[in-house]
């Protein structure tokens, strides 16, 4: 299945000095990858990118922007969100594996790395990755407090306070 925001960059064409990229999703991209990430909309999704290549490897360094809009946590309204985030991506190729259920394992310093088949890498989909990590996991309107006390949310203050020891003493006065 081909992703929603498809930029391959073929590695054959990367030569030893850096190739500067500007990429942007076109409405239906946005609206794709929207659905995708459970967004109300994407209104604008761009990034760029420095791309570099050494071997088989190749490093992605650039900036992601775009606006969002995600659902309240609580209420549903429409949250706006601006994603403004540097990145710094490292492509490298396909491991090769005893059996497709394998998994590899990777250290701390090698969370941003994307593996590629093929002879291109897909700085789109990256891009589009970057986004979903970058929002916010919980967002709020300025209704969700009304909205989770309605419901009988408690605050965290509250909820501290009722779980102290000094309430049930409290509470036998």
């Amino acid at each position: 299945m081909t992703p929603e925001f498809s930029r391959p960059v073929r590695i054959d064409t990367l030569g030893a000095g850096a190739r500067q990229v500007e990429i942007e999703a076109e409405a239906a991209e946005r609206a794709a990858l929207a659905g995708r990430f459970g967004l109300v909309a994407i209104d604008r999704l761009a990034a760029r990118a420095e791309l570099s290549r050494s071997g088989e490897t190749v490093v992605a360094r650039g900036r992601i922007e775009g606006a969002v809009v995600q659902s309240c946590v609580a209420s549903g309204e429409p949250v706006p969100a601006t994603v403004e985030e540097d990145f710094r991506i490292e492509f490298r190729p396909q491991p090769d594996a005893a059996s497709p259920d394998e998994e590899v394992e990777l250290g701390e310093a090698e969370l941003d790395v994307v593996f590629y088949e093929g002879g291109a890498v897909d700085l789109g989909e990256a891009v589009a990755e970057t986004l979903s990590l970058a929002l916010d996991p919980f967002p709020r309107s300025p209704a969700a407090e009304a909205a989770l006390r309605e419901a009988g949310v408690k605050s965290e203050e509250e909820a501290r306070a009722e779980s102290s020891p000094f309430a049930a003493l409290k509470g036998l006065k």
